[in-house]
């Protein structure tokens, strides 16, 4: 039920615009590895680090405008971080060199994070019980469209234009979203916003054992498909030789994948607990992890076929998780929601850009490294969540 009634409640399209750009600004990206690791004579390695830096930006800058939402308001913290999102758009795209590279991809995530932490408080304060469970699952159903939108307007557009044009069109989507939400989005904080102190609430939640449970699900899960992101380019392109605008059609595959488990999830969560779908969703993604490990045993004819039905099953495992993961994460801590989800999200995207991160070192040009690399993640996660079924552990609302 509604519980910020004396606000108005943005509508259900400007929402998922804002808390989906921050995803195809990193998935667009995805197709050109290849092509800025030639442009800037360099290792692939060293093209892999523009996403992990993205996701260090991205956590500092959750934690940056989820305060400064609570003391401007959520309108001014989004707008502000919009228009620095513009700002590294546009270095990005008079970058000529990698470490000018890095810095405007630092500045464009700090920017864009704006849309991930302060439209998920704004979900978090204006909804409540089943509503918000249902909620959430339908903003990431619809939020799996954006990762499909990114290589595939990234693969085409690099492969006609080069992956510069690429950024020409981060900057023009930078405007549209600024003026979109300087239009449309009202002011949903309470009429006075009382900035709590910040260690008090860390302390919090540094002793709330279920908050660590699903920081670590959250950003085991993202990491996961941004990892994809980030390595699925080599092997596609250079290990199966498909081309940067053959490429961007897989993203419907990752698409059809997270809008199945996202919808399956609103489907079972009036009569299942939240707690028991994420189980399930994560012994689904080990399920095709295992299948993927097969790929590299196969006959060629056969291997990218069961690649990409593996993957399909991977991102329809974890979309079935997340969506609980984040209605449930911050429960505990409605009265300083703002804040906490600040922290909160700082925590989790370093996990996701260490798992990125993580991903870069293993990489060695084969197949097998990423499938292997997501088994011993969804192994860890999976006992991680196990305990979530634990009734002392349940919140309940």
């Amino acid at each position: 039920m509604k519980k910020n009634i004396g606000n108005k409640t943005p509508s259900l399209i400007l929402l998922i615009i804002l808390v989906g750009f921050p995803q195809i600004s990193e998935t667009i990206f995805s197709p050109s590895l290849p092509s800025i690791a030639e442009a800037f004579e360099t290792s692939m390695k060293d093209a892999q680090l523009t996403m992990s830096v993205y996701f260090i930006a991205f956590a500092f800058g959750v934690f940056f405008f989820g305060r400064l939402s609570d003391k401007t308001g959520r309108r001014k913290a989004m707008l502000y971080g919009l228009f620095l999102y513009f700002v590294g758009n546009v270095l990005c795209l008079v970058a000529n060199e990698m470490a000018v590279l890095l810095v405007a991809r630092f500045i464009q995530a700090f920017g864009a994070s704006v849309g991930s932490v302060v439209t998920q408080t704004i979900l978090r304060e204006s909804f409540s019980g089943v509503e918000r469970h249902k909620l959430f699952a339908q903003i990431s159903a619809a939020l799996a469209f954006t990762p499909a939108l990114g290589p595939l307007i990234g693969g085409f557009t690099d492969y006609y234009f080069g992956f510069k044009v690429v950024f020409l069109v981060l900057v023009a989507m930078s405007v549209i979203v600024f003026c979109y939400a300087f239009l449309r989005l009202p002011e949903t904080a309470l009429t006075t916003i009382e900035m709590k102190p910040i260690l008090p609430i860390v302390k919090r939640m540094i002793t709330n054992a279920r908050l660590w449970r699903y920081g670590v699900l959250i950003g085991g899960i993202n990491g996961v498909l941004f990892s994809y992101y980030t390595e699925a380019p080599f092997i596609f392109t250079q290990y199966f030789t498909l081309t940067s605008a053959m490429y961007g059609f897989l993203g419907v595959v990752v698409a059809l994948a997270s809008i199945a488990g996202a919808m399956l999830s609103k489907h079972l969560v009036s009569h299942t607990k939240p707690e028991k779908i994420i189980v399930h969703g994560l012994a689904i993604m080990l399920i095709g992890t295992l299948f993927a490990t097969s790929v590299h045993f196969l006959p060629i004819s056969l291997q990218m076929p069961t690649m990409i039905v593996s993957v399909f099953i991977i991102l329809f495992g974890t979309g079935t998780a997340l969506p609980n993961c984040l209605s449930l994460a911050l429960i505990d801590f409605q009265d300083v929601i703002g804040s906490a989800g600040a922290i909160f999200s700082l925590g989790y995207y370093l996990l996701v850009s260490a798992t990125i991160y993580g991903m870069s070192i293993f990489h060695n040009g084969t197949v097998l490294v990423m499938p292997l690399y997501f088994l011993a993640l969804g192994i860890v996660m999976l006992l991680i969540s196990l305990p979530l079924l634990n009734k002392k552990e349940r919140c309940l609302e």
